[in-house]
């Protein structure tokens, strides 16, 4: 019986390995790592080797404290890894925050499937794996031309872990211009590049890949037989608890370096391309509207160094004063990609105003977000931005809809150590905010959206 499950949860901003009770459905432990992009070789790109010694110490760690009974992974999106015949990489891991394949924008422009095929919008990097893949293939053919199989990255993991290769729907399905969400099958695209010869087969991620690799097993400690399971992209790995568990409308929120907002039985709209929308496609293979901005880098560079303390008072002075923040801190994604970040009303504001004026702002890209993709019914927050109740509240706020801050300190474990199981996690576990009584915070909502859309 399955009980204790190993998650290994790569984000773009830390690693982690979160071990996940099933009974409980709590996590009882967990590792983390920053994650940094190393800056030697051809172009930036993941350090896989310290990621590799990471996992592999934490499963020998935690083991020796629990019994570690099968393991599943959940990474970022827009990652792609072309393997040799021996499972080694043929080109480094690009990290997609890297530029290099803008150089070739045009050429790959003229090839890519039109966003009704994939739902995928064009970003700018390596955002879309059918450019980062274009721009390996074009500046570095010999070795691109060694690879064996293109895997997505929650799936390089298992191959290291099981040396099984395989693909997955989720991670296909998150901005890469690979895969048509409503046939379920690679898009023109990979045809059109012959890469579907590379592609690993697709594999649902549910699926034992097979025990652990022999080696790992007596490195580990871990009993030989320990399952490892496919894996699957974080932000749907955040949704399938809430598609197993909650009855429809409802969206689910998940935050971390992105914040990615899914909309499960929301109204029905026309995606807007140009606006970071996008099609996901979840853990049953379904199309879900979607929409990101990145919130988490947003928080970082807002409150490095600053303290996080606020009081009633500061709230209080922010709404009396609408002290507001315009987007866009981080260009080049998200509702409004080219939007410089502007403060309006925030000459001499204390620290903690600052933090809450801060807080409010990503409540409100977040809840612009939901509007973008059709959001109904309540939010669910999951990560980091659920125990910030500045954020919590005004999102309720500026939604008038309810939000339910997931107890989850990890909302991507819960979800990937279910595909270990048949049992539903319970629905919509955490507290949960109705929008506030007071008409002050409906109000700020309403002066930051007039704010934006005068500039």
């Amino acid at each position: 019986m399955i009980r204790h499950v190993a998650v290994i949860d790569i984000g773009k901003t830390n690693a982690k390995v979160a071990l996940v009770d099933l009974a409980t459905m709590r996590e009882t432990t967990l590792r983390r790592v920053a994650n940094a992009a190393a800056t030697d070789g051809p172009y930036p790109h993941h350090d896989v080797e310290t990621l590799w010694t990471f996992i592999l110490d934490s499963l020998a760690a935690i083991h020796r404290e629990q019994r570690i009974d099968a393991i599943s992974i959940t990474t970022h999106g827009a990652t792609a890894v072309l393997v040799d015949a021996t499972g080694g990489l043929a080109l480094p891991v690009l990290d997609y925050e890297f530029a290099g394949p803008d150089a070739l924008a045009g050429d790959y422009d003229a090839i890519r499937p039109p966003f009704a095929e994939t739902g995928t919008p064009r970003l700018p990097a390596g955002l879309n794996i059918g450019a980062q893949l274009f721009w390996q293939q074009k500046r570095f053919a010999g070795e691109f031309a060694r690879a064996a199989a293109i895997l997505m990255y929650p799936q390089y993991w298992a191959l290291r872990l099981t040396g099984v290769a395989a693909n997955e729907v989720t991670s296909l399905g998150c901005h890469t211009d690979l895969w048509h969400p409503w046939k379920a099958d690679f898009s023109s695209l990979v045809d059109r590049m012959d890469w579907r010869r590379l592609m690993a087969p697709v594999r649902p991620a549910k699926d034992r890949l097979g025990p652990i690799l022999p080696a790992l097993a007596r490195q580990t400690g871990l009993d030989p037989q320990t399952p490892v399971f496919c894996g699957l992209h974080d932000s749907n790995a955040s949704l399938l608890p809430h598609l197993i568990a909650d009855r429809p409308p409802f969206s689910v929120v998940s935050t971390g370096t992105w914040v990615v907002s899914m909309a499960v039985g929301g109204n029905k709209v026309t995606l807007d391309a140009g606006r970071d929308t996008l099609v996901n496609v979840n853990a049953l293979g379904d199309p879900v509207p979607s929409a990101r901005f990145m919130g988490g880098r947003e928080f970082s560079l807002l409150t490095d160094g600053k303290p996080q303390d606020w009081s009633d008072a500061d709230v209080a002075a922010v709404l009396a004063r609408k002290t507001l923040l315009l987007p866009s801190t981080q260009q080049g994604s998200g509702p409004f990609p080219h939007h410089a970040a502007q403060w309006l009303a925030a000459e001499d504001i204390a620290e903690g105003q600052r933090f809450v004026a801060v807080s409010f702002y990503l409540a409100l890209m977040t809840a612009t977000c939901l509007g973008l993709i059709g959001g109904d019914g309540p939010a669910i927050v999951e990560g980091p931005f659920a125990r910030n109740r500045l954020f919590t509240r005004m999102l309720a706020a500026s939604t008038a809809r309810p939000v339910i801050a997931s107890e989850a300190a990890t909302g991507t474990s819960i979800g990937a150590a279910l595909l270990a199981t048949d049992r539903a996690a319970a629905g919509n576990k955490g507290e949960k905010t109705e929008p506030p009584a007071d008409p002050a915070w409906a109000d700020y909502a309403r002066s930051w959206r007039t704010a934006v859309d005068a500039s």
